[in-house]
């Protein structure tokens, strides 16, 4: 349901489309549709969106949103996004309220998954 003035939709650049789908739907188990060959929306997410096709990639230290996933079980989903492509940028490290670490998908966005157990 789309609320009046809240966050809707996030849209993220991608080299490769193929292999952000099969990441994303190996490690999250995302749904996709495709546009055309330069653009796919994903749900099933939490929020949906989508990534275009674009040599530029989103990192931190470029000043890029950084989108963060919840975990109930951190060292398991590292596992699943090492074994299905992705690399750990930050490993885990504690916070106040729960412990965190960040990753790079195989387009080298990056993301962070936290967890307060």
């Amino acid at each position: 349901m789309n609320k009046h003035e809240t966050i809707n939709y996030l849209e993220m650049p991608a080299r490769d489309l193929d292999a952000t789908k099969r990441f994303f739907q190996s490690v999250f188990q995302w749904t996709f549709t495709d546009y055309g060959p330069d653009y796919m929306s994903f749900s099933q997410s939490g929020i949906s969106g989508g990534f275009y096709r674009s040599v530029l990639h989103s990192s931190v230290d470029r000043g890029a949103v950084l989108v963060v996933f919840y975990s109930e079980r951190l060292a398991e989903t590292q596992d699943k996004i090492t074994a299905a492509g992705g690399a750990i940028c930050k490993p885990v490290f504690d916070f106040p309220g729960g412990r965190r670490f960040h990753f790079t998908d195989p387009n080298n966005n990056e993301f962070a998954v936290w967890s307060d157990k």
